[in-house]
């Protein structure tokens, strides 16, 4: 999904209101679909709808397949062609192809697993949901695709029959040192799909006015990261150039199962910092996961171009590119 989706939890509770409800999962595109595979939309027998498998383009006819199903209590897979015409009043470049499986709540896809799957987005552990689209089986897996997990990537396996979508905890970045270029990335991440929250024990630097209605820590940088947790659906950006305030929360991420380290700082900074770690015990494996000097080597020379760098960065790491 392109940012973290509630339309488990919508279809959750609409359904607990008494409403027949469906879930419409994209299972697969070809050419240039709008939505990405695992993108949903919520559809209620009273004409409710929640989120988008295609940007408006098919919605409609979605919504109708819904209804059917719902009053049938069947699962349904559908295919539609977006014709280029479709596809321009979408602000699409040309056509695509998408596939949609519709899955009523209780009838189908029983309100247990539902029910436990919202349980595990609430508690952000990983899972992934598994439907066989030709024998209706379906489970939801923990420790299981760790790789369509670490991936983020939703699809069919090589059977062509069991669908999997992938339910990862919300993104997360931890910044520490409310300096410039956080004051770049931290609106640069949100609309990327970030939660994120700053860290800096310096009151003239960690302030409202600085970050408006975003959530601060001003402890210690060890002390906040282990109030925020840290686990793989998180990204840490260190920026203060201050070991003793980079350090302690660089140390901490090591031990964690973060996706991602970046560390600012120039090729000899990052030589003195590799030296405290091997110090402090990390192995050359762990300290190799820290990016440093932080960023893609675009050029960037303002706060905001560094900013652009280090999210380019992450969301490479992210999706498997570097």
């Amino acid at each position: 999904m392109d940012r973290f989706d509630n339309s488990p939890e919508t279809a959750l509770k609409w359904h607990d209101e008494g409403l027949l409800t469906a879930l419409a999962t994209v299972v697969e595109t070809w050419g240039s679909a709008p939505r990405r595979v695992g993108a949903q939309l919520v559809i209620a027998a009273d004409g409710r709808i929640e989120g988008s498998v295609s940007g408006g383009c098919v919605e409609g006819a979605v919504i109708v397949e819904a209804l059917e199903a719902m009053d049938e209590g069947e699962a349904r897979l559908l295919e539609f062609g977006v014709s280029d015409e479709d596809a321009f009043a979408v602000g699409l470049a040309c056509g695509g192809t998408i596939r949609v499986l519709v899955e009523p709540i209780g009838s189908v896809l029983p309100e247990s697993m539902l029910r436990d799957l919202v349980k595990a987005r609430a508690q952000r552990e990983p899972v992934a949901y598994e439907v066989n689209t030709e024998t209706g089986h379906r489970a939801l897996r923990r420790n299981a695709y760790p790789d369509r997990l670490r991936m983020d990537r939703s699809g069919f396996e090589e059977d062509g029959q069991t669908f999997v979508a992938v339910h990862n905890p919300p993104l997360r970045l931890i910044i520490v040192g409310a300096v410039h270029i956080a004051q770049a990335l931290v609106p640069m991440a949100r609309i990327a799909g970030y939660d994120p929250a700053i860290i800096d024990p310096r009151d003239a630097f960690a302030s409202g006015a600085r970050f408006p209605g975003e959530t601060i820590l001003a402890d210690w940088p060890d002390e906040a990261v282990a109030k925020l947790g840290m686990d793989s659906r998180t990204a840490i950006v260190l920026l203060t150039h201050d070991p003793k305030l980079d350090d302690p929360a660089l140390e901490a991420a090591l031990k964690a199962n973060v996706f991602y380290i970046g560390a600012l700082g120039s090729t000899r900074t990052h030589a003195k910092r590799v030296a405290r770690m091997k110090e402090s015990g990390f192995s050359d494996e762990q300290i190799a996961q820290i990016h440093g000097p932080i960023g893609l080597d675009i050029g960037a020379a303002d706060p905001s171009e560094i900013a652009v760098a280090i999210l380019a960065q992450m969301t490479a790491v992210l999706r498997g590119k570097a």
